[in-house]
């Protein structure tokens, strides 16, 4: 499992296990890592991380984030990178994560354009979807999950009434600025993670309710919200 090892002065503080999809950086006691100093902003930074590998994301702080002495906005993050937050570091450590610097591009599904065309995404929200579709093909067939098949059904836009097939391990869902989020296929099952958007756009819906931090298990039937688009979430047995 990714940690990040939280140091200053060259002196390791903490280590904190990166257990969930996404870990938040900053002076607020909310945050998931806490760094009481006043160069730091209050929700400075998130982690998001599926299956093997993260990115860091700067969440508009007011001095920056900085991985391996570079000002970022987003960035995938390997073994043994350094970021620096205010006067502190975080070190990630991860032999899992993807070393090969390049990465395939996202392509983000806009249910409410006409034909529901692909764009690239930022390059930075995923790392090597083939690399996390062979792990989780290896899983599933240890686990007997691979005849899970599902769908979305769009309820409304001008594509409503359509269906999308999710033949992807990760299916990318949304609108680039507003708020993305990924349906991620799993050997328990489907998840829903929140993967980009801003403040106040706030996090897709499950049935009516906003997601947490975590990946949010789907079930059959439940009504999934995404850039203002309600699509029905249905699982093919």
């Amino acid at each position: 499992m990714a940690t990040l090892q939280l140091i200053f002065n060259g002196d390791l503080v903490q280590e904190y296990y990166l257990d969930k999809d996404t870990f938040s950086l900053g002076r607020k006691s909310d945050n998931d890592v806490v760094i009481d100093n006043l160069a730091v902003s209050g929700h400075h930074a998130k982690v998001l991380t599926i299956l093997n590998d993260s990115f860091i994301e700067d969440l508009n702080s007011t001095n920056g984030t900085y991985v391996n002495g570079t000002l970022i906005q987003k960035q995938p993050l390997k073994n043994n990178d350094l970021i620096k937050i205010g006067k502190h570091e975080l070190k990630y450590i991860n032999e899992a994560a993807t070393s090969d610097d390049q990465f395939e591009k996202t392509m983000i599904i806009m249910p409410d354009a006409a034909g529901m065309p692909e764009s690239e995404g930022n390059a930075e929200l995923d790392q090597s979807v083939n690399k996390i579709a062979s792990e989780i093909a290896s899983s599933d067939a240890h686990k007997n999950k691979a005849a899970l098949k599902a769908k979305v059904k769009l309820l409304n836009g001008v594509n409503v009434g359509k269906e999308l097939e999710l033949t992807k391990v990760l299916t990318t869902l949304g609108k680039p600025g507003l708020q993305v989020a990924a349906i991620t296929r799993r050997p328990t099952g489907y998840f829903l993670i929140h993967v980009d958007g801003g403040d106040n756009a706030g996090r897709p819906k499950v049935d009516g309710t906003e997601i947490g931090v975590s990946a949010h298990p789907l079930s059959n039937g439940c009504v999934i919200e995404v850039a203002s688009v309600k699509m029905e979430f249905i699982l093919e047995h």
